[in-house]
């Protein structure tokens, strides 16, 4: 990443005035969520992962969580009020979001789709999400970020 290159979802939040730090680190095709995390030296309880799923009726939902934690898909379809839901497939994500895997931002996707957050960001000063592009984590209030994208916060995991 070039020192000052901005994403899509950075313009976003300056656009709309809202605070955040961007942080950079090398692309890695097998860094996990706690290797972000680590690598960010953050607790990975602040470092969320966007996850997109897919219902029964073929809408389409986004999951915001903690990198550690799994998302519990009956939970999911119950709160999307769907018989269930499962994860899209990788070469969906990119023509649906905008996004690659390991990019996937809950900020600027293409189509804003009903978007959940772990209960556990309302607890903290600042969550890590992605910038929209591997590599690149936009550090924010989560609360800035539940009113910028109107997630609701449940328990997801």
């Amino acid at each position: 990443m070039k020192k000052n290159e901005k994403t899509n979802v950075m313009r976003i939040l300056q656009g709309k005035k809202i605070p955040f730090e961007s942080h950079s680190y090398e692309e890695d095709p097998t860094l996990r969520g706690e290797d972000i995390a680590a690598i960010l030296g953050e607790d990975p309880k602040h470092v969320f992962k966007t996850l997109v799923t897919q219902g029964s009726s073929k809408a389409y939902y986004v999951f915001v969580l903690p990198v550690m934690e799994e998302l519990d898909l009956k939970k999911a379809a119950k709160l999307s009020g769907e018989k269930s839901v499962s994860m899209i497939k990788q070469k969906e994500l990119l023509p649906l979001t905008g996004y690659v895997h390991g990019g996937c931002s809950p900020i600027g996707m293409k189509k804003q789709f009903p978007t959940f957050i772990h209960k556990s960001a309302k607890d903290l000063d600042k969550i890590f999400v992605s910038a929209g592009k591997v590599g690149i984590q936009v550090e924010l209030s989560p609360h800035d970020l539940i009113e910028l994208t109107g997630c609701r916060v449940e328990d997801i995991v």
